[in-house]
């Protein structure tokens, strides 16, 4: 291939460059109206790493609290939970309001300002992920402007979400106020597996930038692909020529399309704009079930669990695939074969007992356990499946009987947790 190359003269250095990637990276920082744009050749879980040694890189310079922390919703990708252990951080979780689903936090405005009166100290920030994995989108203007009347930065995953600024009615994190956020651009735009971009807003540029090349370079290869790398730099052309009017044909498309399956009795769930979300459990059945049926009608879902199947479409899904999917509509068993609606798996509001520091539950000795018999253990290891990829019990806490059925729910029947010494 002859565009897989190194960072050889003339190719320019990634995260210390002054020549063609720089002017990508700006060329791409215009594009999202962003301070500043770094590329990542490892996804959306390097921009995570990063954002987090921003922070802590900046917060070094001004305070000397023994172990930072983080406010974040309790649906959160293990890159988080990960960026924590290596890097020192304790996690606080948000409440939130019940949820049928781990995907999904619903935290307003008002809860969040109450969480951040209650904490004894100043934490470095507010984490969230918006859209989430089943299409829901968190008020980040709302969340924003309570993260700006107490002087903390909002961190937003919006790994679903790269194509946003470009709606009609732009709806991005940095659109809203989110001080850095990261977009996995492979999820919705034209880019290769693994390419992504972290975003810093312009009023955080002159506090965040200085230390974001170190912060990338600290997690990321020594030997970036040059194939990602222009993947990014195409996608960049691609988004600045007719994508915006592509997107807007889409939405209208998309929002028709789900006019029609509600009318055939499919039970379709409000989301951000590019996802079609099923809730099949209405219907009687469970959603891995659908989706192995949609593959009989050469349709392959995003993410599909005991209650959901989630599609995610883009301008380049051809007429085929649309007829596919309307064929499939009419066929289903969600529509011929109608059950009995499936009872409804509230999640419970799981309550955290920190044994452990993260990072010490990380890189403590561990054993593997049936789930029933981990309950009462500390959780070592962040055991998901994937996607979601949303820690039931994170590392340092103390499993409960809830986990434990949340575990099985899922379908995880071993966890990993740490040796009784720990005990």
């Amino acid at each position: 291939e002859p565009y897989d190359i190194t960072e050889i003269p003339g190719a320019d250095v990634l995260h210390h460059g002054n020549g063609i990637l720089a002017e990508s990276q700006e060329n791409a920082a215009r594009l999202f109206g962003s301070g500043a744009t770094h590329y990542s050749t490892e996804g959306s879980s390097l921009c995570i790493k990063a954002m987090l040694a921003i922070l802590k890189m900046e917060h070094e310079v001004e305070h000397e609290q023994e172990r930072p922390f983080l406010l974040a919703a309790r649906n959160v990708h293990r890159s988080l939970v990960d960026a924590c252990a290596l890097l020192d951080f304790s996690l606080c979780f948000l409440p939130s309001q019940e949820q049928a689903n781990i995907c999904s936090t619903r935290l307003s405005k008002e809860m969040l300002e109450k969480a951040i009166l209650h904490c004894k100290e100043k934490p470095l920030g507010v984490y969230i992920t918006s859209p989430d994995y089943l299409g829901q989108m968190t008020d980040i203007a709302g969340l924003s402007a309570v993260c700006k009347k107490y002087e903390l930065p909002l961190l937003v995953d919006n790994a679903h979400g790269a194509y946003l600024h470009f709606l009609k009615q732009p709806m991005h994190p940095l659109d809203f106020g989110a001080a850095m956020c990261c977009d996995s651009a492979h999820k919705t735009l034209p880019a290769l597996t693994g390419a992504a971009y972290l975003h810093i807003h312009r009023d955080y540029r002159e506090r965040f930038e200085p230390y974001a090349a170190q912060a990338l370079t600290l997690f990321g290869s020594t030997s970036p692909s040059y194939l990602l790398l222009q993947s990014l730099d195409l996608c960049n052309q691609y988004l600045s020529q007719e994508y915006p009017q592509s997107l807007e044909r889409l939405v209208e498309k998309i929002t028709l399309i789900k006019k029609e399956l509600l009318s055939c009795g499919i039970c379709v769930e409000p989301s951000e704009p590019l996802k079609i979300v099923l809730n099949t459990a209405q219907n009687g059945y469970e959603g891995t079930v659908i989706a192995e049926e949609m593959r009989e009608f050469a349709l392959e879902c995003e993410y599909a669990d005991w209650q959901s199947v989630v599609l995610m479409v883009t301008p380049e899904n051809t007429e085929t695939d649309w007829k596919r999917l309307r064929y499939w509509a009419l066929e289903t068993k969600l529509v011929k074969e109608i059950r009995k609606a499936l009872p409804q798996k509230a999640v419970p509001s799981l309550q955290t007992e920190w044994a452990l520091t993260i990072r010490e539950a990380a890189f403590a000795r561990h054993t593997m356990l049936p789930v029933r018999e981990a309950v009462g253990k500390i959780c070592a290891a962040e055991t998901v499946s994937c996607p979601p990829a949303i820690p039931i019990a994170v590392c340092g806490e103390r499993i409960t009987e809830e986990m434990a059925e949340l575990f099985l729910q899922y379908g995880i029947e071993e966890v990993c947790v740490c040796t009784d010494k720990w005990e």
